[in-house]
């Protein structure tokens, strides 16, 4: 690419010298503007920039050296180089006044056609530099600022060190991250201010003295480091050496990122993933223990099954209450609404007297399985087992005891067992775990029970009026079937899967398709025929809107069955009916039934 001309300034009365000038230089790389006055001279010098300025002495008006005066004069075209071009007879003293005016040249005519093309070269090569050097001077200037701008913006804090580890250079960053301010550490060294932590100090020397030695280039390094109010905080420290053309070390660079929010949540993902393998194991030895325990006082199968599941519900609402309060607590008129909920006891037959108290994770869970047990074992052999029973519980606070009382009346005759049962057994350990007792009483008029154990939380208030629980599942209806109805199970978990199947197929529906990933349910949602659907409220990680949206513009009504709560659901189907896992069957099908307007099924 040819470069571009560089204008030259060319001032003469006569038109035929600026023909000649034109002819003579049009061809080098050069615009002649061409001026005839001095007034138009100065006027066009307003306007724009030249590389050299040819000047005739001999003009009208204005001759040669009054502009060229005039030129050095004025801040914008001082340094503009002139040459005087003449052809009136000279003497030195012409000549001298040419040069004083500031001219670079005093040349006669005729003048030698390769002498001024050759002067004027040099001074239109000397303008192209200039030129290229305004244009590095600014693109460095640009990206100066740039890298200024970034850094006093960037959350990093840079710092520079020279070779005998002084600061020479603190961004803004670091006057943010750590208060001191630029003028007050440069030509310090680091330890001298007390900037490292005293255990880092060391590690950070000998690092940055490894750099200047040229042992390392780059290095990052984690590091503690103070701020002027003494706080510490946990960075990352990104060093470079830099060298010069030469290879010598011009300074170390050193790009510190604050990484104290980062080291926390760490350590707590670790503490929180420690506590829920803790709880998780807890459960499943507990699940275990109740397994094993259960199936070892049950008569058979028949028996087993609905004790079994009706302890781990009991569990699995504890856990419920516990979560919704992030494991601080739980309220213990809570825990006793819970079995209202699940359908354990009717409202009208168990009378709550007690004050608003919160109770710590472990006995919640504890207490929450003593009161399943009391409630199942009144259902099977107490007042709660003939119509016109009924059981009270009483508790109150005794300076930092809890004292439970569970009271039954309207039973059969009470006769002492003559052996020791699981729930008993329960019931005594769950109480001796938490540093209480439990004492039974079979008196003629009823069984009582008196628990009491510690308290380390604090009353809320005071009989706050209890709220109406949610109504447990229809159970009273005339038997209806889901005979023939096609459904559709949404599940990732493989055991859940399978109980899913024999329950629907137990109560006569058809599982018309299986899906327990994202993609393959999708697909199903949008082409299979079916009458319903139960859906997973995730899988494998991945929320189900899509899928639940596939469904119902299609017309396909279904549930959700979910181990989550309501507020990790779809917020756009909040009407649907959310079964929670652990589930029971007859919770489970009760709601199939209802999506088909239909009452409770029966299983075969």
């Amino acid at each position: 690419m040819r470069p571009e001309a560089v204008p030259v300034l060319a001032v003469d009365d006569v038109p035929e010298n600026l023909v000649a000038l034109d002819a003579l230089l049009g061809g080098e790389g050069v615009e002649l503007v061409c001026a005839r006055s001095g007034a138009e001279a100065l006027e066009l010098l307003l306007q724009r920039d030249f590389a050299l300025a040819l000047l005739d002495v001999q003009m009208p008006g204005m001759d040669g050296f009054e502009l060229a005066e005039l030129m050095r004069g004025t801040e914008r075209t001082r340094r503009i180089p002139i040459m005087f071009l003449t052809a009136v007879a000279t003497d030195e003293r012409r000549r001298f006044r040419g040069y004083e005016t500031g001219a670079v040249d005093y040349l006669l005519k005729p003048v030698d056609p390769q002498i001024v093309r050759n002067k004027v070269g040099v001074f239109v090569e000397l303008y192209r530099q200039r030129r290229e050097i305004a244009q590095q001077r600014d693109a460095l200037a640009e990206a100066l600022n740039r890298i200024k701008a970034h850094g006093d913006n960037s959350p990093l804090a840079i710092v520079e060190l020279n070779g005998e580890q002084r600061i020479l250079h603190w961004s803004a960053g670091a006057e943010r991250l750590f208060g001191w301010r630029a003028s007050d550490v440069t030509g310090y060294r680091p330890c001298e201010m007390g900037w490292i932590a005293p255990e880092h100090g060391v590690a950070f020397a000998t690092l940055i003295g490894d750099m200047i030695a040229g042992r390392r280039v780059r290095e990052m390094q984690p590091l503690r480091m103070r701020t002027t109010e003494g706080v510490i905080l946990d960075c990352e420290c990104y060093c470079s050496a830099l060298h010069d053309a030469a290879g010598m070390l011009t300074s170390v660079n050193v790009q510190i990122l604050d990484v104290s929010a980062r080291k926390r949540a760490e350590d707590t993902q670790r503490l929180l993933i420690g506590e829920l393998n803790h709880r998780v194991k807890n459960t499943l030895a507990s699940v275990q223990a109740i397994a094993t325990q259960t199936l070892r006082h049950s008569t058979g199968p028949s028996d087993f099954a609905p004790t079994f599941i009706g302890r781990i519900h009991a569990l699995a609402k504890a856990h419920s209450l516990l979560s919704s309060t992030t494991w601080e607590g739980a309220r213990l008129r809570e825990l006793v609404e819970g079995q209202l909920r699940i359908g354990a006891i009717s409202e009208a037959r168990l009378g709550i007297h007690g004050p608003e108290l919160e109770l710590a994770p472990e006995p919640a869970l504890h207490l929450a399985l003593v009161l399943h047990e009391l409630v199942t074992n009144a259902h099977k052999y107490g007042a709660l087992s003939v119509p016109e029973g009924r059981a009270d519980l009483h508790w109150s606070l005794t300076g930092d005891r809890l004292r439970l009382e569970w009271r039954e009346r309207g039973g059969p005759p009470v006769v002492p067992p003559t052996r020791r049962g699981f729930g008993t057994a329960l019931i005594e350990r769950s109480l001796k775990a938490e540093g209480g007792v439990a004492v039974s009483d079979y008196a003629p008029d009823g069984l009582r029970w008196t628990l009491d154990l510690p308290y380390a939380g604090r009353p809320r208030m005071a009989q706050v009026p209890r709220p109406a629980p949610s109504p447990p599942p229809r159970g009273t209806d005339g038997p209806v079937s889901l005979e023939g109805r096609r459904f559709l199970i949404i599940e990732d978990e493989p055991l859940v899967m399978l109980e899913l199947v024999d329950l629907l197929t137990g109560a006569g529906a058809v599982v018309a398709g299986q899906a327990s990933s994202r993609s393959d349910a999708l697909e199903l949602a949008r082409t299979r025929q079916v009458d319903g659907a139960l859906l997973d409220g995730n899988l494998q990680g991945e929320m189900v809107d899509d899928i639940a949206a596939a469904l119902a513009a299609r017309g396909i009504p279904f549930l959700f069955v979910s181990g989550y709560g309501r507020e990790h659901l779809p917020v756009e189907f909040d009407r649907v009916v959310a079964v929670t896992k652990p589930f029971s069957p007859a919770t489970l099908l009760d709601s199939a039934a209802r999506l088909f307007g239909e009452a409770r099924v029966s299983t075969r």
